[in-house]
């Protein structure tokens, strides 16, 4: 990151608009954002994905991969908006697209007060051309809190942007509220549009020239709008529940176009009226209009519902307000690792005042709020107090410092080395806690490995930062297979954690298949003994256990029964051979734990001089390896209760995807809204890269859960693919 010192704008809460821009890769949003930087003076050219010159994708890892990785935020201000007095703060939230990476879109929208839902044209370009499932949902869970959105239709200068289709099927996905406030304006048949034509002001604004002109749209220009002008106006009364308009403009009476403004203001802000501008990142064309709607319609913090906050013990608090004189409480969104300035923490400040170099209370309770079990290895219950480093706004990888952050920004901050991405920053003399945002839950596994013996203490120290900016990666040690093991929400977040680790730590990380905890049990009733004879002068080894083994139904374990009559076995070594038994159990005959049998010590033989505990020790175990194969070994692999829940649309799929995974479906019902929940028993083994395989078979809507239910006998084309398998790695 580079630093810097200018700094311009306000600190006045109702002077700043904090927006998060979302929707599918490749739809625009990071030459977006270039374009509102440039169009506010903040930098001097537009930026390029295939150079790596945006703003926002500034990290290595998005540069030669040509897309976004993480969230970023780039703060820049904008001046001489209409009847908005002053300048405004916009701190733009660029998040990426790709499913792997919904963690930081999470985040993304906890920092922020309005959404901005980036849609390409060309994506939606047929009627009846479908919204993406995740964009859909995403959609869905801001109505559900009451977010404020608006549309940015992108691409409509490409050849199959389609600017009437792509509103038509955002209003298809999204609802009724979505409406045009602008229309684009081709001066030339076939050629991209260079002017947009507003519908409430029937103003033409025209770039043609190389400069913003604005004119009156002439006769035929409102002639031609007429239509959507009324149904605009229309909708914009009736969402702002402006009764006594509503009754007045059916009435016939012309509306003015203040008062139609000011509505639709409290439409937007009531997140009942979805504004849709059409935009062109690299000609400029309805950022003006779009960054007049931010200033004008999106709220400002205080006027968004804040986090629930709680004393670290658990206990309510009094409600934030947003105000720069409450209580500080803030939250860190991001956190950063930079080779020169260190830990760098993304903060949004919900109340109250962050100054530089004063102690703040760093508050960590993940368990608490998110139903896990606590971790110390992951994300462990913490509460400490530390000094906060500089702070400072950032565009991108440059940062600007400043003296004091208020509520209602976003910031970066210096040298929080215990804080982690969902810590709560408070008064050390008042400290607080907000509850998390949904973290997803990763779902993809990886068994990973230093190369090096010698690497084995970076590597964990790398896994340690990643899972400290990251709580969607999660790092554990199966303890069924001893494999180090790193959950992840899919493949391609894998590969630029990976990529973290190399360029980081210089840690060269082995990627390998990852085992499941297969168990072993006996198929029926079998009998061995065990011999350990060395006699060959001098003090020898002499021990003979005799034993019966009997399968135990699923879940009973092991039991170990003396029936030894005579003496045969005495009675100080009975224990040896249990203990020697118990032993192999751990490692079974093939390789794996076994599990469910009774073992019955019926008789053995001993020497006076030469028996001891060592001795029945092994005898136990070669009896007991002798007993299984007399019995047969039958392997055992773990089932899962997996709920698994999509648009009824992809059902079909879904249970024909569960039966080629010897999956057995336990029921199907309703989850309302036009999704449906299924339950089934599957294979753990079938269902290693499930988070993948599911992103495909429901178009991005699905979700699933699963849980560990048993072991279940294998299949004898399952026990042949293990057997190799275990022959390989052996």
């Amino acid at each position: 990151m580079t630093q810097s010192t200018r700094e311009g704008g306000k600190n006045d809460t109702d002077q700043v608009r904090n927006v998060v821009l979302v929707g599918p890769g490749g739809a625009g949003k990071t030459l977006l954002v270039d374009s509102i930087v440039l169009a506010t003076g903040a930098t001097t050219r537009l930026g390029s994905i295939e150079n790596g010159s945006t703003v926002c994708d500034f990290e290595d890892v998005e540069k030669r991969m040509g897309r976004s990785v993480s969230l970023s935020v780039a703060s820049v201000v904008a001046t001489d908006i209409p009847e908005v007095a002053g300048p405004v703060r916009i701190n733009l939230v660029d998040t990426p697209g790709h499913a792997d990476f919904v963690g930081e879109l999470r985040a993304g929208l906890r920092a922020a007060d309005a959404a901005l839902f980036v849609v390409s044209a060309t994506d939606t370009a047929a009627a009846g051309g479908v919204i993406d499932g995740a964009t859909r949902m995403l959609w869905q869970e801001c109505a559900a809190v009451g977010m404020p959105r608006a549309v940015v239709i992108t691409h409509i200068d490409q050849p199959r942007g389609n600017f009437a289709a792509a509103v038509e099927n955002c209003q298809l996905a999204f609802g009724d509220g979505v409406h045009p406030l602008f229309l684009p304006v081709r001066s030339i048949v076939g050629e991209p549009p260079t002017a947009l034509i507003g519908l409430l002001s029937q103003t033409v604004y025209d770039i043609s020239s190389g400069a913003r002109v604005a004119r009156p749209a002439d006769d035929d220009e409102q002639k031609a709008i007429s239509g959507a002008r009324e149904s605009l106006i229309e909708a914009v009364i009736t969402e702002s529940e402006d009764d006594g308009l509503l009754d007045r403009y059916l009435a016939g009476e012309q509306v003015g176009f203040d008062t139609v403004v000011d509505d639709l203001e409290t439409a937007v802000a009531h997140g009942s009226f979805h504004p849709v501008i059409p935009c062109i990142p690299a000609t400029g064309l309805g950022v003006p209009e779009l960054i007049e709607v931010i200033g004008r319609g999106l709220p400002h913090p205080e006027e968004h519902v804040l986090p629930a906050v709680y004393t670290p013990a658990g206990a309510d608090r009094e409600p934030l307000t947003g105000s720069p004189d409450g209580p500080l409480v803030a939250e860190v969104v991001k956190t950063t690792t930079d080779p020169y300035v260190g830990r760098i923490s993304i903060v949004r400040v919900f109340s109250g005042t962050l100054l530089p170099d004063v102690p703040v209370h760093v508050s960590g309770h993940f368990a608490r709020f998110s139903g896990h079990a606590e971790d110390e290895s992951w994300h462990a219950e913490h509460d400490l107090d530390e000094r906060a480093g500089a702070i400072s706004r950032p565009l991108g990888g440059t940062l600007t410092g400043v003296p004091k952050a208020v509520a209602g920004d976003i910031v970066s901050v210096a040298r929080l080395a215990h804080a982690e991405t969902g810590d709560t920053l408070s008064d050390p003399a008042d400290p607080a806690v907000l509850a998390p945002w949904a973290m997803p839950e990763p779902l993809l596994p990886v068994a990973i490995a230093a190369r090096t013996s010698s690497e084995e203490d970076k590597l964990v120290q790398g896994l340690a930062r990643l899972q400290a900016e990251d709580p969607t990666v999660r790092v554990e040690v199966n303890p069924a297979t001893g494999q180090l093991l790193m959950w992840t929400m899919g493949e391609q977040q894998l590969e630029v954690l990976l990529d973290r680790l190399r360029a980081r730590a210089g840690i060269e990380v082995a990627v390998a298949p990852v085992r499941v905890a297969i168990r072993e049990t006996i198929k029926k009733a079998g009998a061995g003994v065990g011999r350990h004879v060395k006699q060959s002068g001098g003090h020898g080894q002499y021990a003979v256990a005799q034993i019966e083994v009997e399968p135990l139904p699923e879940g009973g374990g092991f039991e170990f029964v003396d029936q030894v009559v005579g003496g045969a076995v005495p009675r100080q070594f009975i224990p040896s051979v249990e203990k020697g038994i118990r032993a192999q159990l751990d490692k079974g005959v093939s390789g794996h734990p076994m599990v469910d049998l009774r073992v019955k010590l019926v008789g053995g033989k001993a020497h006076s001089v030469d028996s001891s505990d060592a001795a029945f020790q092994l005898a136990g175990s070669l009896a007991l390896r002798e007993a299984s194969h007399a019995a047969g070994v039958q392997l055992l692999e773990p089932m899962d209760s997996v709920t698994i829940t999509v648009d009824d649309e992809f059902v079909g799929a879904i249970l024909a995807d569960l039966a080629a995974k010897r999956g057995r479906v336990r029921g199907t019902e309703s989850a309302g809204d036009g999704r449906s929940s299924v339950q089934a028993e599957v294979p753990e083994l079938e269902f290693i890269r499930y988070a993948i395989e599911l992103r495909s078979l429901a178009h991005g809507t699905g979700s699933y859960s699963k849980q560990y239910l048993r072991h279940a006998p294998a299949p004898e084309h399952v026990v042949t693919r293990l057997q190799a398998e275990d022959k390989k790695e052996g």
